[in-house]
């Protein structure tokens, strides 16, 4: 008899929301990374850093994931202009 237990953790959300999903991901990890390299950049890699970049990357993320949603069905029309799509 299989573990239900482990069965729920497998469950994946519905194909439909793909389209938030990834940017939700990508934004959160994007985010992360930019605001992480500013605030490396403008304190140094100090104690500040510690405090101050979850400031920096709620800010960056707050921005990134709405711009993300409006931002990606126009580039993925200019990736389509430029990458020639499989047969």
């Amino acid at each position: 008899m299989p573990n239900t237990q482990s069965r729920a953790a497998r469950r994946k959300l519905s194909p439909k929301y793909g389209w938030v999903v990834m940017p939700l991901v990508l934004s959160i990890l994007m985010s992360a990374v930019v605001s992480a390299v500013s605030t490396a950049m403008t304190v140094g890699a100090i104690a500040q850093f510690g405090s101050r970049w979850p400031n920096a990357w709620l800010v960056s993320w707050v921005v990134g994931f709405p711009t993300l949603i409006m931002v990606l069905p126009v580039v993925r029309r200019i990736v389509a202009a430029l990458v020639e799509q499989p047969r």
